[in-house]
């Protein structure tokens, strides 16, 4: 079973339903039906990566919020942090500098750094 992401018309995603076999023009389909721009996405693909070894289809399995860029033909999620920079290779954000590892952190934005959590 194929899903489908509905987009706005600033291409953010609204919706993501399960829908038609990827064999039938799914994104034809639901456009007729709503006149929004539909686009497939794959339940797999995570950070350009096919989880069951397949092939990677549109960078990122999409979610409502996510950008569908067409140049790039990827879902992008949002931009959680101003200081976060774009993967171009993987379509995510991530922070300037890799969180540490040898305790809980999370990230503050205020400090633009990883901040110690006792857990």
């Amino acid at each position: 079973m194929a899903h489908y992401a509905e987009l706005d018309v600033n291409n953010v995603v609204i919706r993501v339903i399960p829908g038609v076999d990827e064999s039938m023009d799914g994104e034809a389909i639901y456009q007729a039906e709503t006149s929004n721009v539909w686009k497939r996405t794959s339940y797999n693909t995570l950070h350009g990566v096919h989880t069951q070894g397949g092939t990677p289809f549109r960078k990122n399995y999409a979610g409502i919020g996510y950008t569908y860029d067409a140049q790039r033909d990827a879902f992008i999620p949002p931009k959680i942090h101003a200081s976060w920079v774009f993967d171009e290779d993987k379509c995510i954000w991530n922070p300037p500098f890799p969180q540490p590892t040898d305790a809980h952190y999370e990230w503050d934005e205020s400090i633009v750094n990883w901040k110690k959590i006792s857990i």
